[in-house]
């Protein structure tokens, strides 16, 4: 019997070739390239400024945003308007988005929904829709939330705690864009800060790291220190 991983191709036959992100977002609907859009309400792509200068990648959808159709319109999402805020950052000029874009959950509880981190191959059957929204954004600084938006980009090696709040060089040997991003900032996801005992002091340290990244967006060419 075929595993499930075995049984889906990927997202790659569901991409459209456009860099037109209405395009990219209609299309994610009919994406069959894993098996998280049995269960989830719906696909939820990117959203922001079409040109961004930054984006930002979490990891997949949460309950609020399967319900609602949008990124970060959740607890965790109101807790990075606040960081992006304190870090002078205006959420109105970042494209945000995740690695995954289905929401994947169990229900040990009856009705209620639970996150579940998507499994490594739905992460990477995912790949192809991270890739498309680079190619149409082009932003200049990526920030990868979390460590599933760190592994999408860098691999399953990769861990925010070793690599945080310092600028990171994009792999283009892994994902190869026409524009890469000139660098990377990892840093943790929202809504670990959101379940953290130390909250103050791990939005704290939230905000230096998107501190860092806000800076880098105005020193093009200035690469970072890799992975």
């Amino acid at each position: 019997m075929p595993t499930a991983k075995a049984a889906y191709p990927g997202a790659q036959e569901f991409v459209p070739e456009t860099q037109e992100l209405d395009r990219l977002s209609r299309a994610v609907q009919d994406c069959h390239g894993c098996d998280l859009y049995r269960d989830a309400t719906q696909a939820v792509f990117g959203l922001g400024a079409a040109h961004a200068a930054l984006m930002a990648v979490g990891e997949q959808p949460g309950d609020r945003e399967d319900v609602e159709g949008e990124p970060f319109v959740g607890p965790a999402g109101r807790l990075l308007d606040e960081a992006f805020e304190a870090a002078g950052l205006d959420r109105e000029a970042i494209y945000l988005t995740n690695a995954v874009k289905h929401f994947r959950f169990t229900r040990p509880r009856g009705k209620q929904r639970i996150h579940k981190s998507p499994a490594r191959w739905q992460v990477a059957a995912c790949g192809p829709w991270l890739l498309a929204e680079l190619e149409a954004v082009q932003p200049s600084v990526v920030v990868l939330l979390g460590a599933t938006a760190g592994q999408a980009v860098y691999g399953p090696s990769f861990r925010v705690t070793a690599s945080r709040g310092t600028p990171l060089t994009w792999p283009d040997d892994r994902l190869h864009t026409t524009s890469p991003p000139t660098a990377c900032v990892a840093t943790a996801h929202p809504a670990s800060v959101l379940r953290s005992r130390q909250r103050t002091q791990d939005f704290e340290s939230l905000v230096a790291d998107l501190t860092v990244a806000r800076d880098l967006q105005d020193q093009p060419g200035q690469g970072g220190t890799g992975s």
